[in-house]
Protein backbone atom coordinates (compact mmCIF):
# COMPACT_ATOMS: atom_id res chain seq x y z
CA UNK A 1 0.00 0.00 0.00
CA UNK A 2 1.43 3.37 -1.01
CA UNK A 3 -0.39 6.26 0.61
CA UNK A 4 -0.66 5.59 4.34
CA UNK A 5 -0.58 8.03 7.20
CA UNK A 6 -0.67 8.17 10.96
CA UNK A 7 -2.32 11.13 12.68
CA UNK A 8 -1.54 11.90 16.32
CA UNK A 9 -4.86 12.68 18.00
CA UNK A 10 -4.33 11.35 21.53
CA UNK A 11 -3.06 14.42 23.39
CA UNK A 12 -4.80 16.23 26.25
CA UNK A 13 -4.92 19.68 24.61
CA UNK A 14 -4.45 21.56 27.85
CA UNK A 15 -3.63 24.93 26.25
CA UNK A 16 -6.97 24.93 24.41
CA UNK A 17 -9.05 23.67 27.35
CA UNK A 18 -10.43 27.14 28.08
CA UNK A 19 -12.38 27.18 24.79
CA UNK A 20 -12.59 23.46 23.85
CA UNK A 21 -13.64 21.66 27.02
CA UNK A 22 -15.42 18.43 26.19
CA UNK A 23 -13.65 16.89 23.20
CA UNK A 24 -10.09 16.01 22.12
CA UNK A 25 -8.36 18.96 20.50
CA UNK A 26 -8.49 17.51 16.93
CA UNK A 27 -12.28 17.33 17.36
CA UNK A 28 -12.54 21.06 18.08
CA UNK A 29 -15.49 22.53 16.20
CA UNK A 30 -14.46 24.57 13.15
CA UNK A 31 -17.56 25.97 11.43
CA UNK A 32 -19.65 22.91 12.22
CA UNK A 33 -17.02 20.24 11.54
CA UNK A 34 -14.20 18.86 13.67
CA UNK A 35 -10.73 20.12 12.80
CA UNK A 36 -9.66 16.54 12.05
CA UNK A 37 -12.23 16.31 9.26
CA UNK A 38 -10.48 19.11 7.36
CA UNK A 39 -7.20 17.23 7.61
CA UNK A 40 -8.81 14.00 6.40
CA UNK A 41 -10.36 15.85 3.46
CA UNK A 42 -6.87 17.04 2.56
CA UNK A 43 -5.57 13.46 2.65
CA UNK A 44 -8.54 12.23 0.64
CA UNK A 45 -7.64 14.81 -2.04
CA UNK A 46 -4.19 13.17 -2.22
CA UNK A 47 -5.84 9.75 -2.50
CA UNK A 48 -4.64 8.30 0.73
CA UNK A 49 -6.02 4.81 1.18
CA UNK A 50 -5.48 4.27 4.89
CA UNK A 51 -5.08 6.43 7.97
CA UNK A 52 -4.18 5.17 11.43
CA UNK A 53 -5.48 7.47 14.14
CA UNK A 54 -3.34 7.31 17.29
CA UNK A 55 -6.03 7.88 19.90
CA UNK A 56 -5.97 8.24 23.66
CA UNK A 57 -7.78 10.99 25.55
CA UNK A 58 -11.58 10.71 25.08
CA UNK A 59 -10.99 8.45 22.10
CA UNK A 60 -14.58 7.22 21.88
CA UNK A 61 -15.66 10.64 20.59
CA UNK A 62 -13.28 10.23 17.62
CA UNK A 63 -14.18 6.58 17.04
CA UNK A 64 -17.93 7.22 17.13
CA UNK A 65 -17.64 10.11 14.68
CA UNK A 66 -15.34 8.63 12.03
CA UNK A 67 -15.87 4.90 12.62
CA UNK A 68 -13.84 2.84 10.10
CA UNK A 69 -14.02 4.92 6.93
CA UNK A 70 -13.92 8.51 5.79
CA UNK A 71 -14.80 8.89 2.11
CA UNK A 72 -12.17 6.77 0.29
CA UNK A 73 -9.94 6.35 3.35
CA UNK A 74 -9.91 3.28 5.56
CA UNK A 75 -9.63 4.33 9.21
CA UNK A 76 -7.83 2.22 11.81
CA UNK A 77 -7.17 3.06 15.45
CA UNK A 78 -4.02 2.68 17.50
CA UNK A 79 -5.19 2.90 21.09
CA UNK A 80 -3.07 4.31 23.90
CA UNK A 81 -4.27 2.87 27.22
CA UNK A 82 -1.82 5.24 28.90
CA UNK A 83 -0.04 8.29 27.51
CA UNK A 84 2.86 7.27 25.28
CA UNK A 85 4.09 10.68 24.17
CA UNK A 86 4.46 11.55 20.51
CA UNK A 87 7.26 9.02 20.00
CA UNK A 88 5.52 6.13 21.68
CA UNK A 89 2.30 6.90 19.81
CA UNK A 90 4.09 6.92 16.44
CA UNK A 91 5.99 3.70 17.15
CA UNK A 92 2.79 1.90 18.19
CA UNK A 93 0.63 3.24 15.35
CA UNK A 94 3.17 2.55 12.62
CA UNK A 95 2.85 -1.18 13.34
CA UNK A 96 -0.52 -1.01 11.60
CA UNK A 97 0.96 0.30 8.34
CA UNK A 98 2.48 -1.60 5.42
CA UNK A 99 4.37 1.07 3.46
CA UNK A 100 8.11 1.61 3.64
CA UNK A 101 7.55 5.37 3.90
CA UNK A 102 4.76 6.58 6.19
CA UNK A 103 3.37 10.10 6.56
CA UNK A 104 2.91 11.38 10.12
CA UNK A 105 0.64 14.34 10.93
CA UNK A 106 -0.05 16.25 14.12
CA UNK A 107 -3.80 16.23 14.64
CA UNK A 108 -3.92 19.86 15.77
CA UNK A 109 -2.06 21.42 12.83
CA UNK A 110 -2.82 21.87 9.15
CA UNK A 111 0.06 22.49 6.76
CA UNK A 112 -0.74 22.67 3.05
CA UNK A 113 2.32 20.78 1.82
CA UNK A 114 2.53 19.30 -1.68
CA UNK A 115 2.54 15.73 -0.39
CA UNK A 116 3.52 14.18 -3.72
CA UNK A 117 6.60 16.39 -3.97
CA UNK A 118 7.38 15.84 -0.30
CA UNK A 119 7.43 12.08 -0.90
CA UNK A 120 9.65 12.51 -3.95
CA UNK A 121 12.07 14.59 -1.86
CA UNK A 122 12.11 12.03 0.96
CA UNK A 123 12.83 9.12 -1.38
CA UNK A 124 15.50 10.99 -3.37
CA UNK A 125 17.32 11.87 -0.14
CA UNK A 126 17.00 8.28 1.11
CA UNK A 127 15.99 9.91 4.38
CA UNK A 128 15.27 8.23 7.68
CA UNK A 129 13.04 11.18 8.61
CA UNK A 130 11.93 14.21 6.60
CA UNK A 131 10.24 17.18 8.25
CA UNK A 132 8.08 19.69 6.41
CA UNK A 133 9.38 23.14 7.40
CA UNK A 134 7.44 26.39 7.48
CA UNK A 135 9.36 29.65 7.14
CA UNK A 136 8.21 32.24 9.68
CA UNK A 137 9.10 35.77 10.70
CA UNK A 138 9.05 37.39 14.15
CA UNK A 139 8.04 34.36 16.20
CA UNK A 140 8.69 33.01 19.69
CA UNK A 141 6.05 30.30 20.08
CA UNK A 142 8.06 27.63 18.26
CA UNK A 143 11.55 26.24 18.29
CA UNK A 144 13.45 26.45 15.00
CA UNK A 145 15.33 24.07 12.73
CA UNK A 146 18.44 24.82 10.70
CA UNK A 147 19.36 23.04 7.47
CA UNK A 148 22.41 23.08 5.20
CA UNK A 149 22.47 23.72 1.44
CA UNK A 150 21.56 20.06 0.83
CA UNK A 151 18.52 20.42 3.14
CA UNK A 152 20.05 18.17 5.78
CA UNK A 153 19.09 19.13 9.34
CA UNK A 154 22.12 20.48 11.19
CA UNK A 155 20.61 21.82 14.42
CA UNK A 156 17.52 22.40 16.53
CA UNK A 157 17.04 25.59 18.53
CA UNK A 158 14.83 26.06 21.59
CA UNK A 159 11.90 28.47 21.65
CA UNK A 160 13.03 32.07 21.66
CA UNK A 161 12.24 35.16 19.68
CA UNK A 162 13.61 34.98 16.15
CA UNK A 163 13.27 37.48 13.33
CA UNK A 164 12.98 34.62 10.87
CA UNK A 165 13.61 30.92 10.57
CA UNK A 166 12.14 27.52 9.85
CA UNK A 167 9.77 25.79 12.26
CA UNK A 168 8.63 22.18 12.41
CA UNK A 169 5.32 22.18 10.51
CA UNK A 170 4.01 19.00 12.13
CA UNK A 171 4.13 16.91 8.93
CA UNK A 172 6.72 14.13 8.62
CA UNK A 173 7.75 11.31 6.37
CA UNK A 174 9.46 8.46 8.16
CA UNK A 175 11.21 5.31 7.10
CA UNK A 176 9.23 2.59 8.85
CA UNK A 177 12.31 0.40 9.43
CA UNK A 178 14.07 3.27 11.20
CA UNK A 179 11.12 3.87 13.55
CA UNK A 180 10.67 0.20 14.33
CA UNK A 181 14.38 -0.17 14.99
CA UNK A 182 14.45 2.53 17.68
CA UNK A 183 15.74 1.07 20.93
CA UNK A 184 13.22 2.89 23.07
CA UNK A 185 9.80 1.80 24.28
CA UNK A 186 6.94 3.10 26.35
CA UNK A 187 6.45 6.84 26.69
CA UNK A 188 8.90 9.06 24.81
CA UNK A 189 8.96 12.25 22.77
CA UNK A 190 9.47 12.03 19.01
CA UNK A 191 10.81 15.57 18.98
CA UNK A 192 13.25 15.32 21.91
CA UNK A 193 14.13 11.62 22.05
CA UNK A 194 14.33 10.94 18.31
CA UNK A 195 14.73 14.08 16.21
CA UNK A 196 17.04 16.02 18.51
CA UNK A 197 18.89 12.92 19.66
CA UNK A 198 19.70 11.26 16.34
CA UNK A 199 19.92 14.04 13.75
CA UNK A 200 23.72 14.04 13.71
CA UNK A 201 24.07 10.33 12.98
CA UNK A 202 20.95 9.57 10.94
CA UNK A 203 19.68 11.04 7.67
CA UNK A 204 17.20 13.72 8.74
CA UNK A 205 16.16 16.28 6.15
CA UNK A 206 14.05 19.43 6.12
CA UNK A 207 11.59 20.13 3.30
CA UNK A 208 10.72 23.85 3.13
CA UNK A 209 7.19 24.67 2.03
CA UNK A 210 5.42 28.01 1.75
CA UNK A 211 1.96 26.43 2.04
CA UNK A 212 -0.75 27.65 4.41
CA UNK A 213 -0.06 26.71 8.05
CA UNK A 214 -2.21 26.80 11.19
CA UNK A 215 -1.73 25.29 14.65
CA UNK A 216 -4.93 25.42 16.73
CA UNK A 217 -3.09 24.77 19.99
CA UNK A 218 -3.88 28.20 21.43
CA UNK A 219 -7.27 29.99 21.49
CA UNK A 220 -6.32 32.85 19.15
CA UNK A 221 -5.24 30.47 16.39
CA UNK A 222 -8.31 28.32 16.97
CA UNK A 223 -10.40 31.40 16.21
CA UNK A 224 -8.20 32.18 13.20
CA UNK A 225 -8.83 28.69 11.82
CA UNK A 226 -12.57 29.32 11.95
CA UNK A 227 -12.11 32.39 9.76
CA UNK A 228 -9.58 30.83 7.40
CA UNK A 229 -11.42 27.55 6.84
CA UNK A 230 -14.59 29.23 5.57
CA UNK A 231 -12.97 28.98 2.12
CA UNK A 232 -11.36 25.56 2.61
CA UNK A 233 -10.82 24.09 -0.85
CA UNK A 234 -10.45 20.38 -0.03
CA UNK A 235 -13.86 18.72 0.19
Amino acid sequence: MFNEATILVGGLGTRLRSVVKDVPKPMANINGKPFLEYLLNFLNFYRFEKVVLAVGYRRKIIQDYFKNRFKNIEIEYSIEEQLLGTGGAIKKAIEKTESKHVFIFNGDTFFEVDLNDFLRFHIEKDADVSIALKHMKNFDRYGSINIDKDFRIISFEEKEFKQEGYINGGVYLVNKDFIQGLDVDGKFSFEKDVLERFYKEKKFYGYPSDGYFIDIGVPEDYEKAKRDFKNFKYR
